[in-house]
């Protein structure tokens, strides 16, 4: 079995955040070794408290997950301060293991938990980071529209900050279907499915720790984000 390694915060709903990160894992037949960031309150409609971890804690739990076996794949979501970030990032620097960065900035129901700069200071240790369109044009410190050429644009400026490749989420986009854009240095990726008539909390959460899961399991990069977009989607077909 393939062990994932995800450093995220808790969701009290239950709908993000790490119960949502070892449900999908689970499910694609990997084991979790969790790191918590921070311990929310919340609902579907509202963050509440936010309880940041301290330091010394966040890193000892790192170190400890990393030294108690393989870690094939690593999935980092919401951290919720710039000294996180820079903790978790000097962590995984020099590590050969691929990681998605999912960069949460705000909650579903709005609450923010992140600056945008912290996200820019783990572009160096992220295999993938996977913004929705509103996500990218903060990381990118540009507020564009939600046409093709916006998204290219918004690609390639996150690939100039340092980022190895993004894939842009269609989500927030309108029209008949969804469409993830999957950028790297020399290709253009694109990956539609029909868009379905209701969305759910922990989507991000979910198709980024898909993805890990397929590259612990030797999946491209590419085939990573077709295949995790398709069980996502499954699994929210199955909520409608």
């Amino acid at each position: 079995m393939k062990h994932l390694l995800v450093i995220a915060g808790t969701d009290s709903s239950g709908g993000a955040g790490l119960t949502r990160d070892v449900s999908i894992a689970t499910e694609l037949g990997c084991r979790v070794r969790p790191v918590v960031t921070a311990v929310t309150a919340q609902t579907d409609g509202a963050v509440h408290e936010v309880h940041r971890t301290p330091l010394p804690v966040l890193v000892a739990q790192i170190e400890t997950a990393l030294a108690s076996g393989p870690v094939d794949a690593v999935k980092i979501g919401m951290l919720g301060s710039l000294d996180c970030a820079d903790a978790v990032a000097a962590s995984l620097t020099g590590r050969k293991i691929p990681v998605v960065l999912d960069p949460v900035l705000k909650s579903s129901s709005g609450g923010v938990l992140m600056d945008a700069k912290g996200i820019g200071r783990l572009l160096a240790v992220a295999s993938l980071i996977t913004p929705n369109l509103d996500e990218a044009g903060r990381l990118a410190g540009t507020p564009l529209a939600a046409g093709e050429e916006d998204i290219a644009t918004l690609g390639k400026m996150l690939l100039a900050q340092g980022a190895r490749a993004v894939l842009i989420k269609g989500g927030h986009c309108g029209g008949p279907t969804s469409t993830d854009h999957l950028f790297e240095a020399s290709r253009h990726v694109s990956f539609t499915s029909k868009r379905l008539p209701k969305g759910k909390r922990g989507t991000g959460c979910s198709l980024a720790t898909a993805i890990a899961c397929m590259l612990a399991q030797g999946c491209t990069l590419g085939d990573a984000c077709r295949d995790a977009k398709d069980h996502v989607h499954t699994w929210l077909s199955d909520f409608r």
